[in-house]
């Protein structure tokens, strides 16, 4: 079969594809047939040996593949051939197949197209486990999401609504608004405003009567971290998911307790390892939003698997709108 294989760590043009020996499924296991991979910003990561979690080489980049169940090996009983999966698989997405542990494939809904389950592959986990685990949402509860125009920010505004929250969205600059307006964000803050330090915090109060945010979501990290900080209620939750403005923060503990908040931070891959029964029941309820129409994932890009590499440069150089998805026939 035809995968994309990382020989040594380098730039997202450094892998080739090459063709490999087809995988087969172990005992527990089963093989699925890959219709559709999201490119994400963590293959780079991997793909340039910066991840906390790197696998030996040679490997296949590509995380939580969707695809068709095509065997079956030895003890399997939750699944089928023929089901439709997502694969939750930390890596060979960017491969034609892929043995997964029968525990980490969840059956897509009917009507969910490869191409959709793959979107929300990463981001919709993610964003659930930043809301409902280290978070602790409840109905009412005000949630600012920073970096809401990006995967798991998008994600996380519309399972917020869907839980019953009451949702601030974050964006980096003018002309982000349109999309996040269509799923019912309840306001919207500028995060290239000048002086974000003591401005976030007045526009976040202004918003909430003064009361500032329950939970607050920072992928970001620097500047926006420190901002962010300072827009908490009290006993408010800060989860940090990601570092993409560069600089990783730092905070003063005694600004922790004098406040009484917490910040806690999220690394979905452990959940995945530690408490698979979680990450079941979160793709239960995600799947249920989607059947009940209260989320949708972003429009794709799609790629076919030769232009891997463009996609990866895509989201490397910032030029990247919305998902994108390596898909296959």
């Amino acid at each position: 079969m035809k995968a994309v294989r990382v020989r040594e760590f380098g730039d997202v043009d450094t892998p080739a594809i090459e063709e490999v020996a087809a995988p087969t499924a172990g005992p527990g296991e089963v093989l699925v047939r890959i219709r559709a991979t999201a490119v994400n910003f963590v293959d780079i990561l991997v793909i340039g040996g910066k991840y906390q979690f790197l696998p030996p080489r040679p490997f296949t980049p590509g995380k939580g593949p969707a695809g068709e169940v095509i065997a079956l090996g030895e003890g399997v009983s939750d699944l089928r051939v023929g089901d439709r999966v997502l694969a939750m698989a930390e890596q060979d997405g960017y491969g034609e197949m892929v043995a997964v542990r029968q525990e980490q494939c969840y059956r897509l809904p009917e009507a969910m197209t490869f191409l959709e389950a793959a979107s929300m592959s990463l981001v919709y986990d993610t964003a659930w486990f930043a809301l409902r685990e280290r978070g602790r949402i409840k109905p009412g509860d005000v949630v600012f999401v920073m970096g809401a125009a990006g995967g798991v920010g998008f994600a996380a505004v519309q399972l917020a609504k869907a839980m019953g929250a009451r949702v601030i969205a974050g964006i980096s600059g003018p002309g982000r608004e349109g999309a996040l307006a269509q799923i019912g964000v309840d306001g919207i803050v500028d995060l290239s405003m000048p002086d974000l330090r003591n401005s976030l915090r007045a526009r976040i109060h202004e918003l909430t009567e003064g009361r500032g945010a329950d939970i607050i979501l920072d992928p970001l990290g620097g500047d926006c971290f420190d901002a962010a900080v300072r827009a908490l209620a009290w006993c408010g939750r800060l989860v940090v998911i990601g570092f993409a403005a560069g600089r990783i923060p730092e905070i003063r503990v005694n600004y922790i307790l004098l406040k009484n908040i917490e910040i806690t931070g999220l690394q979905i891959s452990d959940y995945r390892k530690r408490r698979p029964e979680l990450v079941a029941e979160c793709f239960a309820e995600v799947f249920h939003f989607y059947e009940t129409g209260q989320v949708r994932p972003q429009p794709a890009t799609t790629f076919t698997l030769d232009r891997f590499a463009e996609a990866l440069a895509s989201i490397r150089d910032r030029t990247a709108k919305g998902r994108l998805v390596l898909l296959q026939d």
